[in-house]
């Protein structure tokens, strides 16, 4: 048997600020900080045997602390920007109600909210499955075959894709799911490789 614990950095600034973030490397904030540490609460009696975090400093901030928390500064620790947010291409650093009065509330909640169209320069929810997953099967699941016990932090948009990927959710389904900061989901891997979540 073997547990993949996902979660999603605590709150950044940019979340706070209410601007489409994406690839942009803007850090967390105290009430980040303060999420990050209380998923550490929540994972402190699990066993986590190597961790996996994008390419950005809110990813990786939030990992460092929930490390601590949990007392796994010595696990090893894998960096990759294939697990980095979804990115938003020209409509990153831009506030989402002024970007939506710019070009309309229906087309921005099209960009942020549908499977397959793209953004202006950036990425839809398909292309960031079709980054995400591939990585996933090539490095994190032969560990959970070995029976490790897997950690990713990650982003909204990163997660919903390895999300869809576990639950088989349709891309309609995957769409209302919303993934709270801080907070973690539990994959148990049974003996036959079977997946169920935990609910916390």
């Amino acid at each position: 048997m073997a547990k993949l614990f996902l979660v999603r950095h605590g709150q950044s600034l940019w979340n706070l600020e209410n601007r489409f973030t994406g690839w942009q490397d803007i850090d967390i904030t105290e009430a980040g900080i303060e999420e990050a540490k209380k998923a550490g609460v929540a994972l402190k009696k699990e066993r986590i045997d190597i961790a996996f975090t994008s390419a950005l400093i809110r990813a990786q901030h939030t990992l460092s602390i929930i490390l601590e928390e949990t007392g796994n500064t010595h696990i090893p620790v894998v960096m990759d920007k294939a697990l980095n947010e979804r990115s938003y291409g020209n409509l990153e650093g831009l506030n989402k109600a002024e970007t939506a009065q710019k070009y309309g509330e229906e087309q921005v909640h099209t960009w942020r909210r549908s499977y397959d169209v793209v953004p202006p320069g950036g990425e839809s929810l398909k292309d960031t499955y079709n980054r995400v997953i591939p990585y996933f099967e090539a490095q994190i699941l032969p560990l959970l075959k070995q029976g490790k016990n897997v950690l990713i932090v990650a982003h909204g948009n990163s997660l919903r894709a390895l999300i869809m990927y576990l639950e088989h959710l349709s891309p309609e389904e995957i769409l209302e799911r919303e993934i709270a900061t801080g907070a973690p989901l539990t994959y148990i891997f049974d003996e036959h490789f079977h997946v169920s979540r935990k609910d916390s």
